[in-house]
């Protein structure tokens, strides 16, 4: 549909843009419109749009950053014409209308109509706030409207960002009884103001007919073949929907293991994670995008050095799975050999299992440097009938940071740390972590019984493990911190995730049971760097580690403390009672000893908790590039470059990026001493009940041994694991550290 802007639209947008940016500052492209004009009459809207979008993304540098909202406004000015050309009516006024339209049309869930009166649609749609959608920079609102917004079966957008924002308000405060309109105005307003994000599952799904709302999932690997070809079907299911999944495979046998008793018959991981990474390439998510698996194995397990080498780009093609993401799995015990330079064993876990009698990964140190795990360990390795593979600790680990260097992966998942720290080890235990290393969370296998015919119905039978559920959102730090709104913004978004696990509809059931079980959530954060900029901290400094501490303290407080009070009004998790939550532990062990911390944690005891796990930080790409901030708890790749486009080069500029903040920018991902992140990291780990996505940036010339020593930092610091080895072969002139 070609789409004829009238010339007085132009103006107006034009006028529009001298008022609000000045006329000096715009003057280059008022200059470049009228030459356009005159080359052009007559031409569509979207013609005049992307002409004026590309010369204004071509003016952008470092000193004119603005130039990136005047940009948002003119694809703003198109997003708008469009839909009131396809509405008939103005903008934003037609909010009760468009929702009753769109779920006729099938394009919204019915419950929007059903849950929500024609009245409380119209009353809703009175909080829309049009100016809201200046806050966002061009490939900000870019990425909304061209990812996220709903589209009729044309995948033409029928929504407005600000609609977007009401519309996941409304799904996810639909069941509230007291103050529902309330707490959906809430919501809306941490969402609109960009305060905080929702996960992109969430931001994509919510208030449409199809689509589940959590990001991540984690599965624990049966050995035995129904389980194997079990999980990969469960995966699938997941992953059509868009989860991304981590699978632990420490439990199935290694290569050379016995089938029933027949010795040599396994030809261990292998085949079954190039069976996952099939699963991965074919599940493609609607034609979207491939399938995400990451699969994780114990540095203990015989097929580990087939395991590390499994995304290398040379060697047997047979023994690669390039499509999937690797994780290996540490114990204290493998750090401390790699240290001293000592040996490592590897076993068959299904020979342990029939010789011993137990699961070695069953096991972990209860105590830094003593514990169960390296009983067991010695155990299996001083047993005569047990067989067993030795080699250096440290030839593991070179194979370790190779691959690191060449493909990113493996990541690293300290074990022991892990599940020391883990609130719900009343329960059971933590294996391995998600496809972005930070949930922490109890698992355990599926395990098939029995298939049976009943009433001309096969009836499968299992029995269930913990098959974990990620349910994400994230703090702004760059804009909510500023703002000072911590504390009204924390008790909703808290609230938000606890009713993503009764609303969402999983395909896989025992993970919607681990779902009920534990109600694990994961409240994270994004737009460090760019809160340090704001308030002039230096990455590489003790302010910034101090500033860490400080701030995810207070966050750890404000999340712990919305849960109790939400278990006051809904009750506990289920497995609340004998949790570090309930015996206080979880409080003594992290040192929160002041007299705000002591009346919280006998709040806690007395009203429980709503949640059984509550704070990881993702890497969230995607929402902090919609939100105008910097990802996670990286710093910025650059202050200002270019992503090269199909036909033009896309500015990237780091937010809030003028005279006072370059300083702080300056010192870029790849300039950064990465010992000083690290830091950051353990100080802000220490208030977070699961993990962090955190990557290392390194160049490929890094000394081993610095990179080894990065690792060992990371470890002894009580990190609980690292994300990925981001290398690059560009010179790096500034980088004095990672060669010292």
């Amino acid at each position: 549909m070609t789409i004829i802007i009238e010339k007085t639209g132009i103006n107006q947008l034009l006028e529009k843009l001298q008022t609000e940016f000045g006329a000096e500052k715009i003057a280059p492209l008022l200059i470049a419109s009228q030459k356009w004009e005159q080359r052009y009459p007559g031409a569509t809207d979207s013609e005049w749009s992307k002409a004026m979008i590309l010369e204004t993304l071509s003016i952008i540098d470092e000193t004119a950053t603005y130039w990136t909202f005047v940009a948002a406004r003119i694809y703003l000015q198109d997003v708008y014409v469009r839909q009131e050309q396809n509405r008939g009516v103005q903008v934003y006024t037609d909010f009760a209308e468009n929702v009753t339209r769109l779920v006729e049309k099938g394009l919204y869930t019915p419950v929007l109509t059903s849950k929500y009166s024609f009245e409380e649609l119209k009353a809703l749609g009175s909080l829309i706030d049009p100016e809201r959608d200046k806050l966002f920079t061009y490939i900000g609102l870019k990425t909304l409207v061209d990812r996220y917004v709903a589209v009729d079966f044309n995948k033409q957008s029928v929504e407005l960002p600000q609609e977007r924002w009401l519309v996941i308000a409304m799904t996810l405060m639909q069941n509230e009884t007291a103050n529902r309109l309330g707490k959906v105005a809430e919501s809306y307003w941490a969402m609109s103001n960009l305060y905080m994000t929702v996960a992109t599952p969430t931001l994509s799904n919510a208030g449409k007919p199809h689509g589940q709302l959590s990001s991540c999932f984690i599965d624990t690997v049966d050995d035995s073949l129904q389980g194997i070809y079990d999980s990969n079907t469960d995966i699938a299911n997941l992953s059509k929907y868009g989860g991304g999944i981590g699978v632990y495979m420490g439990k199935v046998r290694s290569r050379g293991s016995s089938i029933r008793g027949f010795k040599g018959a396994s030809s261990g991981v292998l085949p079954w994670i190039k069976q996952l990474n099939n699963t991965a390439v074919s599940v493609d998510q609607l034609g979207q995008r491939q399938g995400a698996i990451a699969v994780y194995l114990d540095v203990f397990h015989k097929d580990i050095f087939t395991f590390m080498d499994l995304k290398l780009n040379n060697g047997d093609d047979r023994l690669r799975a390039h499509d999937v993401f690797t994780g290996v799995c540490l114990p204290d015990l493998f750090m401390e050999q790699i240290e001293v330079r000592g040996e490592w064993h590897l076993f068959d876990p299904h020979e342990v299992r029939t010789v011993m009698g137990y699961s070695l990964e069953d096991y972990y140190d209860e105590t830094k440097g003593a514990g169960s795990f390296r009983e067991k360990y010695e155990e299996c390795v001083n047993h005569p009938e047990l067989s067993k593979e030795t080699v250096p600790a440290i030839d593991i680990m070179k194979r370790i940071m190779r691959s690191q260097l060449e493909t990113g992966v493996p990541f690293m998942f300290y074990r022991d740390e892990v599940n020391r720290a883990n609130p719900n080890k009343h329960e059971g235990m933590i294996y391995s972590s998600n496809l972005c290393t930070e949930i922490m969370q109890n698992m355990s296998a599926t395990q098939f019984e029995s298939v049976t015919l009943e009433d001309d119905v096969v009836v499968t039978r299992s029995k269930p493990g913990d098959f974990v559920v990620c349910n994400l959102s994230s703090i702004n730090l760059g804009r909510a911190v500023p703002a000072d709104v911590l504390e009204r913004l924390i008790k909703v978004q808290v609230r938000m995730l606890d009713n993503v696990i009764d609303l969402n509809k999983i395909p896989v059931v025992q993970a919607q049971r681990t779902n009920a079980r534990y109600r694990g959530i994961g409240l994270g954060t994004f737009g460090w760097h760019h809160l340090l900029a704001l308030k002039n901290i230096q990455w590489e400094s003790d302010e910034a580690v101090d500033y860490a501490d400080t701030l995810y303290e207070k966050i750890a407080y404000l999340t712990i403390s919305s849960s109790m009070e939400i278990a006051k009004e809904k009750g506990s998790y289920p497995l609340f009672e004998g949790s570090d939550w309930q015996t206080g532990n979880y409080f003594e062990s992290r040192g929160y000893d002041s007299k705000a911390w002591n009346e919280l944690r006998n709040d806690v005891a007395t009203n429980g908790m709503r949640n059984g796990y509550l704070m990881a930080v993702a890497p969230n790409s995607s929402t902090s590039v919609i939100a105008g901030s910097t990802a996670s708890i990286d710093p910025v790749f650059k202050p200002f470059y270019h992503e090269e486009k199909k036909d033009y080069k896309l500015p990237v500029i780091a937010p809030d990026l003028d005279h006072n903040t370059y300083d702080v920018y300056r010192r870029s991902a790849y300039i950064v001493d990465q010992r000083w992140s690290v830091k950051q990291n353990a100080a802000r780990q220490r208030h977070i009940d699961q993990a962090i996505s955190f990557n290392l940036y390194v160049p490929n010339t890094i000394r081993a041994s610095v990179l080894l020593e990065l690792h060992v930092q990371a470890w002894k610091s009580g990190m609980k694991t690292t994300y990925y080895t981001r290398s690059t072969a560009t010179e790096i002139e500034e980088c004095e550290w990672c060669h010292s």
